[in-house]
């Protein structure tokens, strides 16, 4: 562990005698293209647009790629590392990045995890759990065939995979492709019986999260270990096919329904038993813990597992530190040392964090380096208010308000010197391809945005502004040269529920901040890691030396 020097005065900038607040619009990019389909640019937004023009206060940074730890430029940042890079102020090797690592110089191969599970490949079958994807968010298929042609190289003679459509960090409809290419990479893996046996779509199989919805861990756990779901066919390939025409009414990607893949009596090919070896192989965390938690606890009531067949079982990575879950994992997590929250606590700052569920781990455990629970219970109060169990554009305000409301509170109290707080709207309401509901997402977000300011300003404190990646602000796939909107076959708009490549906003102001504090104009490449110093600024401490420059 590197030595981390304890937080120092700032050399001009005085303490805050007030709050400071740190807001997130998580999924609010600033993106170049602003037309009908920019539900950011669409919505009606004074507040944000308002803070672009204050001269020297509000600027955009890089949030994606090599800037937040991803491989290379064309990775979408995503909430996970948003929120890693926003609360460590550190430019972290990802999950991605360090599975290929893994991978490429064949150290996975070595490692306790893989021997582990290999002593389960001569006499049982190993079963690969995750999202069907090359969006690179949760998972990428190049990675899980590494692995399955690893397992067969070291001697398994029986695999499954069951796969997890995406449709929502990739375009909708591309389940079709992935599906037929890994059932043709699968039948040439030599020497070995290699199959897909299970599957559906993330929204609605096996990946809930933040225990949202523990009916969507359970409805994986049937299709997967006990072979159970309302749909069999004898092919991934025509079930997802089938599947997502819906019986007339299409079905997306993401809320595919469960099936199971069945031999020609009529069998499941590929229930989870006793001594087999399960690996999870997305290396997000968020929407596997749920599932790692079935597998791995013996004392486990969050549904009727029926069966509970003694597995070996790995996480990709190991997805919660504190909770040390799983046990066992395939490649070590990034460590990070030195983050903002451990060092505030260290100097006896009190904090306050919220969200409500959908993005309660990101303010939380993401932003205090992949760690559940306090620093400092005395000094730090995290509160988690309930998601609503619909989808997002039926219900596209969300929590915002309770959000507000606790959030205005916390500054008042007089509590707390750091509060903060994520509105998760833009983003989930953009992931389901609604423009009409996200656009109206994103002017309640603004309007909430107002009233938090007014209330810190009507304090005497200081705020910073920012997003952790971009979604809302562009809603429609686009030609690469022109930018121009894509359609379909049928002349239909292709939706985009990915998250964007855009830059996104940091504004920074308040009634206590002096008039002479700008941003610095020497940064035209700083990313969301240089954002930590700039709050920690604002709270009158120097930027730490291992962390991002502020960008102030």
């Amino acid at each position: 562990m590197p030595d981390i020097a304890p937080l120092a005065p700032h050399a001009s900038l005085p303490k805050s005698e007030a709050p400071v607040l740190v807001c997130i619009l998580d999924g609010w990019g600033e993106n170049v293209v602003k037309d009908e389909y920019n539900a950011i640019n669409v919505a009606d937004t004074p507040t944000t647009d308002a803070l672009k023009d204050v001269p020297g206060r509000w600027r955009t940074v890089r949030a994606h790629g090599t800037a937040v730890g991803l491989p290379s430029d064309a990775d979408m940042g995503n909430s996970e590392v948003g929120h890693n890079a926003l609360g460590s102020g550190q430019v972290i090797d990802q999950g991605a990045r360090l599975v290929d690592i893994a991978l490429e110089d064949g150290s996975a191969f070595k490692l306790d995890g893989w021997k582990y599970i290999s002593e389960s490949f001569t006499e049982h079958t190993v079963h690969f759990i995750g999202l069907l994807s090359d969006g690179g968010v949760h998972s990428r298929i190049d990675q899980l065939l590494g692995f399955v042609r690893g397992a067969a190289r070291d001697g398994a003679k029986r695999i499954r995979v069951h796969m997890l459509t995406d449709g929502r960090d990739v375009p909708d409809g591309s389940s079709v492709k992935y599906t037929e290419e890994l059932e043709k990479d699968l039948a040439a893996v030599e020497g070995c019986d290699a199959k897909i046996a299970s599957g559906g779509g993330r929204m609605y199989v096996t990946m809930d999260r933040y225990e949202a919805d523990w009916s969507i861990v359970e409805r994986g756990w049937h299709a997967h270990v006990l072979g159970e779901a309302p749909h069999t066919f004898t092919s991934a390939l025509e079930a997802v096919k089938t599947l997502r025409e819906g019986g007339g009414k299409p079905v997306s990607d993401q809320w595919l329904p469960p099936f199971v893949i069945i031999d020609d009596a009529g069998k499941p090919v590929g229930t989870i038993e006793d001594g087999d070896a399960v690996a999870i192989f997305n290396f997000r965390s968020d929407r596997v813990i749920e599932i790692s938690k079935a597998f791995e606890y013996e004392d486990f009531s969050a549904f009727d597992r029926k069966r509970f067949p003694k597995t070996r079982f790995v996480g990709m990575m190991q997805y919660d530190g504190d909770l040390k879950l799983p046990a066992r994992f395939l490649v070590p997590p990034p460590a990070i040392h030195g983050v903002s929250g451990k060092l505030l606590a260290d100097a006896g700052v009190t904090t306050f964090a919220c969200s409500e569920t959908q993005k309660f781990g990101h303010v939380t455990f993401f932003w205090n380096g992949n760690v559940s629970g306090y620093f400092n219970e005395e000094l730090e109060t995290y509160v988690e208010i309930p998601s609503d169990k619909v989808p997002f554009n039926e219900a596209p305000d969300m929590k915002a308000r309770e959000i507000t409301e606790a959030g205005k509170e916390a500054l008042r109290s007089g509590k707390f010197q750091m509060v903060r707080v994520n509105y998760a709207n833009p983003d989930m309401v953009g992931h389901t391809g609604d423009l009409k509901a996200t656009t109206r997402a994103c002017a309640l977000v603004d309007s909430c945005v107002k009233e938090l300011l007014a209330t810190i300003d009507s304090l005497g404190g200081r705020w910073l502004v920012t997003a952790d990646h971009g979604n809302a602000d562009d809603m429609v796939q686009r030609a690469k040269k022109t930018n121009e909107p894509l359609k379909n076959e049928k002349g239909e708009l292709q939706l985009l529920t990915s998250h964007t490549l855009a830059p996104v906003p940091v504004a920074i102001g308040g009634a206590g901040l002096p008039a002479d504090i700008k941003f610095r104009e020497d940064l035209p490449n700083a990313g969301l890691a240089n954002i930590t110093g700039t709050y920690l600024n604002l709270l009158g401490f120097a930027t730490p030396a291992h962390m991002e420059p502020s960008l102030i």
